[in-house]
């Protein structure tokens, strides 16, 4: 399911976009602050941002720019001002397409389709993994969390990911030894208890202390991290 990150600051507005993206079976998380939208994507890890013009403190060009430093995560504008200037310097700003109001809630949502398949669309499945503030990018192997990243080698990637799709469940020793040996010969346990250590101690790194829990005798499993992704509507 695809995350909607709506930044608005016409309340009217972005509530008839968020009971209809959820409608069509979207996530949606609402910045709240316009002073800190940069930190709000961050949380949020939305697939692709809505983003008015018009706003307070700075304008959307300006957050455009910002998220652009960190992130390539598709950007639709939606703005009062639907003149080819603008429509221009959007673009130019490295925005993925543009809307003007007063706007169609189907020409908004066709064009958020259009974007998402061209985005993400190259496989069957999607390449990053989220949970609960913890995204995991499996194309280029970096796990962020916050400001904070990390890139991963082959067998914490191959951890990260079991854990992750596990969202909280024990995943048994056996299930992760054989994701990443991929072999039917005897391997040491504790070859994967050092394989474990080690990956435990680079996530602390970036601010993830006891991401990863032991089961005694059973596996491992994936706590929460203390900070949480916003909810939508906040």
């Amino acid at each position: 399911m695809y995350k909607i990150m709506i930044v608005e600051d016409d309340a009217t507005i972005t509530e008839v976009l968020e009971r209809h993206l959820k409608r069509w079976g979207y996530q949606v998380c609402t910045v709240f602050d316009f002073n800190s939208v940069l930190e709000q994507f961050e949380q949020c890890q939305p697939d692709l941002v809505l983003m008015d013009v018009s706003l307070p403190f700075y304008n959307g060009y300006y957050w455009c720019t910002e998220i652009r430093k960190c992130s390539q995560t598709p950007i639709l504008f939606i703005s009062s001002s639907g003149d080819d200037m603008n429509l221009v310097m959007s673009i130019n700003l490295g925005a993925d397409d543009f809307v003007a109001k007063p706007f169609n809630l189907e020409v908004v949502l066709a064009k958020i389709q259009a974007i998402l398949r061209r985005t993400y669309s190259f496989g069957a499945e999607m390449n990053v993994l989220r949970y609960n503030g913890v995204t995991l990018n499996l194309s280029n192997s970096m796990v962020s969390y916050g400001e904070e990243r990390l890139e991963l080698t082959k067998n914490e990637l191959k951890i990260m990911q079991l854990l992750i799709e596990g969202r909280g469940n024990t995943v048994n020793r056996d299930v992760i030894m054989t994701k990443l040996w991929e072999s039917e010969s005897f391997v040491d346990e504790n070859t994967l208890s050092v394989n474990i250590a080690r990956l435990r101690k680079r996530l602390e790194g970036i601010g993830l202390h006891d991401f990863i829990v032991t089961q005694k005798g059973i596996g491992y499993q994936a706590k929460a991290p203390d900070e949480l992704t916003i909810e939508a509507g906040r």
